[in-house]
């Protein structure tokens, strides 16, 4: 695990076995929500509205899995993350690890819960304490949960730092005398010092160079096939997403939009927006089949003030009368493979070929392309 040569070239087979119909979950999440107060008025502060970062979700994770939780900035991904490690207090909703509620568990109830999830975080530079030596910062959750293992903490922290391919001679140094990718592993090793059952991946990769980033994933991947760790697997990389989960959660606005396996939701989307995210990932292969290829306008509204009924009918272009009045509920469509779920009223084919006109909801992009090309497009009436 030591080779830090590696690039990102495992297959679906080096993943963990699907699991069995009777596999209890690990995590279940129902209805979760988490609204920010505003506070506003003088000389009295008082709350005038609410940011509704997630505002009622469902998802399972199951042992050993990988869940991706993809979306644009401001989705609620990392707000969703912080939830499940109870660093954020839910507004309503229920979260159960193991069967057990601990939605309002308090401090108590928690600790023993606490060794068991595990986060790891977005900048690997904010994430260490600058005046802890990697020694400390790795031993520290075994220190507050009273573990002592066998050759003492300091030979565990060796040999955690050789896991995640560093050198067990860096005990002693500190965080700023290691490069960006050398940080993140040491807030791997962190993570997985209590052996989790579970781990949070926030963007673990967002804020690296691209050639550290498949080494890091990489790193991931062992630890989970070696511990059997489940992941939720927080990115905006679709790429990575679809190389690291087995499963995939797309968000919108604070809601999960669609939520299906690796294969169905990469080949055969049916939601809007999900065709709309995969057709932006850049094509490599330019031997491969042309794919679809949409442009929305403007950005995500206001987490504010969401819009009524289905969330994306703002920027889709099928959207109609319905849409505004009737919230979609997650279900499975007809055609769909089990557990293929999709919160969506007129749903796309479940394909992402090229269209036969692209699809560009930016009325000055539409009118720019049909004035230097003449090229077909279609625009949301």
């Amino acid at each position: 695990m030591s080779d830090n040569s590696k690039t990102t070239t495992a297959v679906a087979d080096d993943f963990p076995q699907q699991r069995d119909g009777d596999t209890a979950p690990l995590l279940k999440v129902s209805g979760l929500s988490k609204h920010f107060p505003i506070k506003g008025g003088f000389p009295i502060k008082r709350t005038v509205g609410h940011v509704k970062a997630v505002d009622g979700v469902d998802f399972e994770v199951f042992p050993g899995e990988s869940l991706g939780l993809v979306g644009e900035s401001g989705c609620g991904k990392s707000t969703t993350g912080r939830l499940l490690t109870r660093l954020y207090e839910p507004t309503q909703g229920s979260i159960e690890y193991r069967g057990k509620d601990i939605t309002r568990a308090n401090r108590r109830e928690l600790a023993p819960v606490r060794s068991e999830i595990q986060m790891i975080f977005q900048d690997p530079y904010a994430s260490l304490n600058p005046r802890q030596t990697v020694g400390t910062i790795i031993s520290g959750p075994m220190e507050i949960n009273g573990i002592n293992p066998p050759g003492g903490r300091e030979k565990r922290v060796r040999e955690l730092l050789e896991i995640v391919g560093l050198n067990p001679e860096h005990y002693n140094r500190f965080p700023h005398e290691f490069s960006g990718g050398q940080r993140q592993r040491i807030g791997v090793a962190r993570a997985v010092a209590l052996q989790p059952k579970l781990i949070v991946a926030d963007e673990p990769v967002s804020a690296l160079d691209v050639s550290i980033q498949a080494q890091v994933v990489n790193l991931l991947q062992e630890v989970q096939r070696e511990m059997g760790i489940a992941f939720v697997f927080i990115a905006h990389d679709l790429a990575i997403v679809r190389h690291f989960s087995q499963r995939v959660a797309v968000m919108y606005l604070g809601k999960i939009v669609e939520i299906a396996d690796r294969d169905s939701l990469y080949n055969r989307p049916r939601h809007p927006y999900t065709h709309a995210l995969l057709s932006a990932v850049p094509e490599t292969d330019l031997d491969a089949e042309k794919r679809e290829r949409i442009r929305l306008e403007g950005d995500v509204p206001s987490p504010i003030s969401p819009p009524s009924g289905c969330r994306f009918r703002t920027r889709c272009w099928k959207a109609q009368d319905k849409c505004a009045t009737e919230e979609p509920p997650l279900v499975q469509l007809s055609g769909n493979r089990e557990g293929h779920l999709t919160a969506c009223h007129f749903p796309e084919e479940g394909s992402t070929e090229a269209r036969a006109e692209d699809i560009v909801m930016d009325p000055g992009l539409k009118a720019m392309e049909d004035g230097a090309d003449g090229g077909a497009t279609l625009s949301k009436g």
